[in-house]
C-alpha cells in the first residue's frame, strides 16, 4: 500500500485471486470457495480486518458463515503466504507478493490504520543473523513497526 488509504478496485482484487488460484494449483492444494471469500474480503478491504469482521462481512455472501470456518481459511490462506497476520492489531491483510516465502516488515500508522507491507532482505538477515547468535530460530520472521505515517503527519503540522 502506499501513502494514505487504499484505493482497491474489483479488477485488482480479482487479479489477486486469479495468482494465488495458480500458486495452489501449482502447489497442489485447494482454494475452495469460502477461502476465496476470505481472501476476495482481505484484499478488497482499506485496512487490516479481524476475523470476526470477516465473519460479518461474510453473512451476505456465504450461508451460515460460522467461526471455525473463517479461522480454518485464514489459517490455509497464512500457509500458503497469500495473507498476513498482524500480532499487534489482531488483523488480517492480503499479500502484496505471495509468489516467493519472505519475511515482511509492516509499517502500521496507529492514527488512521493505513499499513504498508516491506519486504527488505537485509532487515531480515540482521534478525535472523542475532537470532542465530542467540541460538533462537523464528517461526514467523514478521516485523511491525507502529508510528505516524506522512499522511498524517502533515495534518499534524497544519
Amino acid at each position: 500500500m502506499g501513502p494514505g488509504k487504499r484505493f482497491v478496485t474489483n479488477k485488482m482484487v480479482n487479479r489477486v485471486v486469479e495468482r494465488a488460484e495458480v500458486l495452489c494449483r501449482e502447489r497442489g492444494v485447494r482454494l475452495t470457495a469460502q477461502r476465496k471469500t476470505v481472501l476476495r474480503l482481505l484484499c478488497a478491504s482499506d485496512k487490516p480486518i479481524s476475523a470476526y469482521e470477516l465473519l460479518d462481512q461474510m453473512h451476505g455472501v456465504v450461508k451460515n458463515p460460522a467461526p471455525p470456518t473463517v479461522y480454518r481459511a485464514l489459517d490455509f490462506l497464512l500457509e500458503q503466504g497469500l495473507v498476513h497476520k498482524l500480532e499487534s492489531l489482531h488483523a488480517f491483510v492480503g499479500c502484496t507478493h505471495p509468489d516467493h516465502p519472505h519475511a515482511s516488515q509492516f509499517l502500521i500508522c496507529d492514527e488512521c490504520g493505513e499499513v504498508t507491507e516491506v519486504e527488505d532482505a537485509s532487515v531480515a538477515e540482521s534478525l535472523r543473523a542475532a537470532g542465530q547468535v542467540l541460538g533462537f530460530r523464528a517461526k514467523r520472521p514478521i516485523v511491525e513497526v507502529l508510528g505516524t505515517c506522512a499522511q498524517c503527519d502533515a495534518k499534524r503540522d497544519q
